[in-house]
C-alpha cells in the first residue's frame, strides 16, 4: 500500500495489486498450458483421424476454454461457479449442513463444541513475561496458534488528521514487522459492533448516586438507564495474530512449547499497538475468549453474561461449552441459535486512491442490524519471498502489455503500478497479502432482507466489491470471528492453481 500526499494536503492510500500470472487470452499460465495442450491434441487428431472428429475436439476445447474466460463482475469464471454449486449439492446430501450438539446431538462426548472448521480448534491459558494471562488456540488440523489481543481504540473524532496519519503509518509499520517476526503466519483485525445491555451503564450509576441526592436528579438518572441503552451499541476491537507450530527441525511444537515462546514476545506486539491508535492492547484470557465466541454463535447469552459481570460474578466457560446448539447452514445464510447472520467476502478493493476513513461508514453500528462484524485478514509475505513475488507480477504485467499491437490503458496502468510497487519492495516496504470478510447478524428473521440490503449499500458507499460468500456461510461465519483460522490451508485446491487459470 503506498502514500500520496496531494497539493492540498489530504494524505491518500492506494496501489493494492491482485497477484497474477503471464498468460493468452486473459488465461494464467495454468490456463495458457491447457490451452496449447489443446491445440496439439486438436492437430494430433487430425493427423491419425479425420476432420470431423478434429472438429469436435476444437469445439469441446473451445467450450472449456469459455468456461474459463467468463467471468462475473467478481471475477468468478463458471467453473469455479459450477464447482461450488456442485460442492454444496455434495455438502447438503450428506446432512453435512446441519449440525446439532449437546447431550441429544452428534457432538462427541455430549458437549456444546463449535462446529466446522473451527470443531478440532483446542485452548489453553499461558502467562506472559508481564504476568498478564492469555489464551493459546491451537489448531491441529493446520499446525497454527493463535493469541487475541483485545483493544480499545480512541477513534478519529475531534483527532487531528496529521495524528491519524501517524497512526496508519504506524499501522503498516507494524504489519510490516510481522513479515520479520519469527513463525508468524497470517493476523486478522476484527471489528464488532453491537447493541449494549445497558448493564454497564446501570452498575455504574447505582454505584456512583448518593441515597441522599435530591428525588428530581435520581429520576432523572432512572430514566436515562432505562432509555439510553435502546439506542445505543458498543464497538470491540480485536486483534489475532497467528503463528506456526512447526520448527526448524521438521517437528511441531506443542502448545505449552509455543505458550513459553510468546510470553516473552506478547509485550512487544502489545506495545507496538499502542502507537497505531488502537488505546490499551492486553491479550484476552481463556475466560474472555470463551465469551466472545458464545456471543457471537448465541447473541441471546449477551445479556446473561453482562448481568452476570455486573453482579460482580464470572460466568464459568469452557471452550466445549462455547458452540452453538443447533445451527444450518443454508446457501446463502446461516443459521445459529437465537440468530441468523449472513457473511460477505471482498472480491475487489477500492480502485484508485482512498483517504484514512474510507471504512469508516462500514465499521460503524447500523440500525438495521443487530451485530455487525468486519474482519480484515492479513498474511505478511517473508522479505525473501516478497521480491520474487513483486518482480514476477510486473513481468506478467509487461507481457500483458506487449502481447498486443493496442494494449490497453488498463493494461499500461498495471505496468506502472506493478513497478511502483516493485521499487517500494526494493526499498525496504513490506508486502502483504490482505482480505476482508463482513459478518451480518439479525436475531429477527424477518429482517434479514434489510441487513443483506444494508450492507449492498454501504460496501457501495466504501468503494468496496463484497460477495456472499455462497455455499460455505458456516466456514466464512468461523474464519469472521476472532480465531486466527487460515482459510486457505482448509482449501483442497490450492491458491496458486486457482488464480492461475
Amino acid at each position: 500500500m503506498a502514500a500520496v500526499e496531494t497539493s492540498r494536503g489530504a494524505r491518500t492510500y492506494g496501489n493494492w495489486r491482485r497477484p497474477s500470472s503471464p498468460g493468452i487470452l486473459g488465461l494464467g499460465s495454468v490456463g495458457t498450458g491447457l490451452l496449447l495442450a489443446g491445440l496439439v491434441l486438436v492437430v494430433i487428431t487430425v493427423m491419425v483421424s479425420d476432420i470431423l472428429r478434429a472438429s469436435v475436439v476444437a469445439v469441446l476445447l473451445g467450450v472449456a476454454l469459455l468456461a474459463v474466460l467468463t467471468r462475473d463482475a467478481h471475477g468468478r469464471n463458471l467453473v469455479s461457479r459450477v464447482g461450488a454449486r456442485t460442492s454444496w449439492w455434495s455438502v447438503r446430501s450428506r446432512g453435512l449442513s446441519i449440525y446439532r450438539s449437546g447431550p441429544l446431538g452428534r457432538a462427541l462426548w455430549g458437549t456444546y463444541q463449535l462446529p466446522g472448521i473451527a470443531a478440532p480448534t483446542r485452548l489453553s491459558e499461558h502467562t506472559d513475561s508481564y504476568g498478564r494471562r492469555f489464551g493459546l488456540l491451537y489448531t491441529p488440523a493446520t499446525g497454527s496458534f493463535s493469541v487475541v489481543i483485545g483493544t480499545e481504540p480512541d477513534g478519529a473524532a475531534l483527532v487531528d488528521q496529521e495524528q491519524i496519519d501517524v497512526w496508519v503509518a504506524d499501522w503498516g509499520h507494524w504489519l510490516a514487522n510481522l513479515s520479520d517476526e519469527p513463525s508468524v503466519e497470517a493476523a486478522s483485525v476484527t471489528i464488532e459492533t453491537a447493541p449494549d445491555t445497558g448493564t454497564r451503564l446501570r452498575r455504574e450509576v447505582s454505584m456512583s448516586t448518593d441515597p441522599q441526592a435530591p428525588a428530581f436528579a435520581r429520576a432523572v438518572l432512572e430514566e436515562v438507564v432505562d432509555r439510553y441503552p435502546a439506542g445505543s451499541s458498543t464497538v470491540r476491537a480485536f486483534v489475532t495474530v497467528t503463528f506456526t507450530a512447526s520448527q526448524r527441525s521438521g517437528g511441531r511444537r506443542k502448545p505449552e512449547e509455543m505458550g513459553r515462546d510468546l510470553a516473552a514476545r506478547l509485550p512487544g506486539l502489545t506495545a507496538g499497538l499502542a502507537a497505531t491508535g488502537a488505546g490499551a492492547a492486553h491479550p484476552l484470557t481463556a475466560q474472555e475468549l470463551c465469551e466472545v465466541v458464545r456471543v457471537a454463535y448465541d447473541p441471546a447469552a449477551a445479556l446473561l453474561i453482562d448481568e452476570a459481570h455486573a453482579a460482580g460474578q464470572v460466568p464459568d466457560l469452557s471452550w466445549t461449552d462455547v458452540g452453538p446448539a443447533a445451527a444450518q447452514a443454508s446457501w446463502d445464510g446461516y443459521r445459529h441459535d437465537s440468530a441468523f447472520s449472513c457473511t460477505w467476502s471482498m472480491t475487489q478493493a477500492p480502485r484508485g486512491n482512498v483517504q484514512s476513513g474510507v471504512l469508516a461508514r462500514l465499521l460503524a453500528p447500523h440500525r438495521d442490524i443487530d451485530r455487525k462484524r468486519v474482519t480484515l485478514v492479513y498474511r505478511p509475505i517473508d522479505s525473501a519471498r516478497a521480491a520474487a513475488i513483486v518482480e514476477a507480477d510486473l513481468r506478467a504485467a509487461e507481457f500483458r502489455m506487449t502481447s498486443t499491437s493496442k494494449p490497453a490503458a488498463r493494461d499500461s496502468l498495471a505496468v506502472r503500478a506493478a513497478a511502483a510497487t516493485a521499487s517500494e519492495e526494493a526499498s525496504g516496504a513490506g508486502l502483504t497479502q490482505f482480505g476482508m470478510l463482513v459478518t451480518a447478524t439479525v436475531t429477527d428473521l424477518d429482517r434479514q432482507a434489510d441487513a443483506r440490503a444494508a450492507i449492498d449499500n454501504l460496501s457501495a458507499t466504501v468503494r468496496l466489491r463484497l460477495r456472499p460468500v455462497y455455499g460455505s456461510q458456516d466456514s466464512a461465519f468461523a474464519a469472521a470471528l476472532p480465531l486466527g483460522l487460515v482459510l486457505p490451508k482448509h482449501v483442497r485446491v490450492p491458491a496458486e492453481l486457482r488464480n492461475n487459470l
